[in-house]
């Protein structure tokens, strides 16, 4: 049997002893009460670089920097130690080569059994790289704070899992208006539209995030100050190591101004098709309107020879059919040509108010009783050079077909304005002065994809019979081809309002325009009286208004600058002379003409001062007007 060497017995204390002197990643030593290192191990030796003859019973403060030294720092250690049981630190010591390393030290004070002060227990770990290593993140984590707060033109902040704002940049603040204090703690659901929030968005987005790792989107974004701006939204799931997760990353665009770009673009795009739709329908219409006149030309001649050949009186009902069916044709020819913008115009300067209000019979008349019929006129309307019978024809087609959208009644205005145009407010037309003639209505209104075909020719929502489809065409070509534009406000049951804009007439740089012509107000029960009168006014350049009663007439002189009253005495309700009384106690610089077919005596006038009047007997002549305009001056 083969002898083994015996085991050697170690005390518990030799055990410990061996224990501390192998360990090489912690430098363990014993200091004596008076800090003199009494004990050294293999880890000190390691990474501290004294052996331990070199070291034993030296001063544990040459380990520290001569500046810990000048602030007695070692001292402080162990009185801590002392005080508080223990003393624990990071901080720079040094090699014997005079390198340094950071150190995380812990000084234990020990005690005999008696509680005596035996000395103190210091365990160093070099912990230099896990220093370097922090503080290679804490300079990346500065540096991408720095690099995220130095970012103006993106809205960079995180979320927690719930949506609060955890931290905000300086882009946040500068795109939706809150500062640091005011949004870090808050949901960001605050930044969404009140509809986005009761369509629960927010809540959808952090979902989609969380679920799918990523959510990105567009849409409209409130500021602090409630206004909105169009954003680019992406936010980000952010999970820790162990994949749970910690919250979001949210990055926001403010892409309001592009959003303006692409929509002007379209609109632009839009524009551009429709003008060159109209022009390519304008050339076709144009083309066929010309050859259509030109085969009319040759049946009327033709038809003319075949009337003469025949002898008077031979089957004269065929060739007045025949005769009407061509001027129907000559007559559908004019208005092709008129939205072909090829027909012959005869332009002057003219004010508008006054081609208005000498044709104010005529709309009144092409209106009927259920709908409220009024004219606003700008007093000091600029001029504009117009064909003034197209220009009239035009506002009549735009007034029927406001009556015709009306079946129940309803309101209908024709107003004038003096506008001044900015770039692109109109399509088509340059800035500058420009004259405003628009007819409004209160009747069924129209869909976005009627008023869009709308200046189409032949093209109506009206039932077959009731219309061409011309109308609307005929004004847009000849306001066109005037310099102007139309512009269609309208929507299903909003009414509608067309507006025409024509240029200012030259020389006039955008003033004022003031209308010298004196404003005569009609007052007359009798339609074909009222024209007749209307017409002789006309003719000796007055601008003409018309009321078919007291109380329409009232209501003019409050809103119109009328000159003269020319009123009938006989008329329904407040008669005329209780109107002329009523004017000259209100309105006493309008100078009063009264007219009936009674004689003076008759109308027993004696309570009324005709020295404030002047009398006209019907019928009147454009001389008997003449003389009592000469009396009423």
């Amino acid at each position: 049997m083969t002898n083994q060497p015996a085991k050697k017995k170690l005390t518990e204390e030799q055990r410990f002893q061996y224990l501390i002197s192998g360990i090489s990643d912690y430098a363990i030593s014993m200091l004596d009460p008076e800090g003199h290192v009494s004990s050294w191990n293999a880890g000190a030796q390691r990474f501290k670089g004294y052996l331990a003859p070199e070291i034993l019973g030296e001063h544990f403060s040459r380990f520290y920097t001569p500046e810990d030294r000048a602030t007695n720092l070692p001292a402080r250690a162990l009185a801590t130690a002392l005080a508080e049981g223990k003393y624990e630190a990071e901080g720079w010591r040094m090699r014997q080569d005079g390198t340094r390393f950071w150190a995380s030290v812990v000084i234990d004070p020990i005690y005999d059994e008696q509680g005596t002060l035996l000395g103190y227990a210091k365990i160093t770990r070099d912990i230099t790289e896990k220093r370097q290593a922090e503080q290679a993140l804490r300079a990346s984590e500065e540096r991408f704070r720095l690099l995220v707060q130095g970012v103006t033109d993106y809205a960079i902040y995180m979320l927690a899992p719930d949506g609060t704002v955890t931290n905000w940049n300086v882009g946040a603040e500068r795109i939706k208006g809150y500062s640091y204090d005011d949004i870090v703690g808050q949901h960001f659901s605050r930044f969404y539209t009140e509809e986005d929030r009761t369509a629960g968005l927010p809540a959808r987005a952090l979902g989609n995030a969380a679920r799918e790792g990523r959510y990105e989107a567009e849409g409209w974004r409130l500021r602090k100050d409630g206004t909105r701006f169009w954003a680019h939204v992406v936010i980000d799931a952010i999970h820790d190591e162990m994949g749970s997760l910690i919250g979001f990353a949210k990055i926001t665009r403010d892409l309001t101004e592009k959003k303006k770009a692409d929509a002007a673009l379209a609109e632009a795009n839009a524009a551009l098709f429709q003008a060159q739709k109209m022009e390519s329908i304008g050339q076709l219409t144009g083309g066929i309107a010309h050859d259509f006149n030109n085969l009319l030309s040759v049946l009327a001649s033709g038809l003319e020879v075949l009337a003469l050949g025949r002898g008077a009186g031979a089957d004269s009902k065929t060739f007045d059919s025949m005769r009407r069916a061509i001027d129907r044709g000559a007559k559908l020819t004019q208005q092709l040509l008129a939205f072909a913008r090829q027909q012959p115009l005869q332009p002057e300067t003219r004010s508008v108010n006054r081609l208005i209000s000498g044709f104010e019979s005529v709309f009144r008349r092409a209106v009927n009783a259920s709908i409220d019929f009024q004219i606003k006129l700008e007093p000091q309307i600029r001029t504009t050079v117009i064909d003034s019978a197209r220009f009239e024809s035009a506002i009549l087609n735009l007034v029927v077909n406001a009556r015709d959208a009306m079946p129940e009644g309803g309101h209908l205005q024709i107003e004038t304005a003096n506008v001044d145009l900015v770039e692109h407010e109109v399509r088509g037309l340059a800035p500058g002065p420009y004259v405003r003639v628009s007819v409004t209505d209160t009747g069924t209104g129209m869909t976005p994809e009627t008023a869009a075909r709308a200046f189409e020719p032949f093209y109506t929502t009206k039932e077959v019979g009731k219309g061409t489809g011309l109308g609307l065409s005929q004004v847009y070509g000849f306001i066109k081809q005037s310099g102007g534009e139309v512009v269609i406000g309208t929507a299903p049951g909003e009414g509608t309002s067309i507006s025409i804009f024509l240029p200012a007439a030259p020389g006039q740089d955008g003033s004022m325009h003031q209308d010298d012509t004196e404003v005569v107000l009609i007052v007359e029960d009798e339609p074909d009286l009222m024209d007749v009168a209307s017409a002789l006014f006309i003719s000796m350049g007055y601008e003409v208004v018309t009321a078919s009663g007291s109380q329409e007439a009232m209501n003019l002189l409050a809103t119109r600058e009328v000159d003269i009253l020319f009123t009938d005495v006989i008329m329904p309700g407040m008669n005329g002379i209780e109107l002329a009384t009523y004017t000259h106690a209100n309105y006493p610089e309008v100078k009063t003409i009264l007219a009936s077919g009674y004689p003076l005596p008759a109308l027993k006038l004696e309570d009324v001062k005709l020295g404030d009047f002047v009398f006209v007997g019907k019928p009147y002549r454009l001389s008997d007007l003449a003389r009592a305009l000469r009396s009423a001056a």
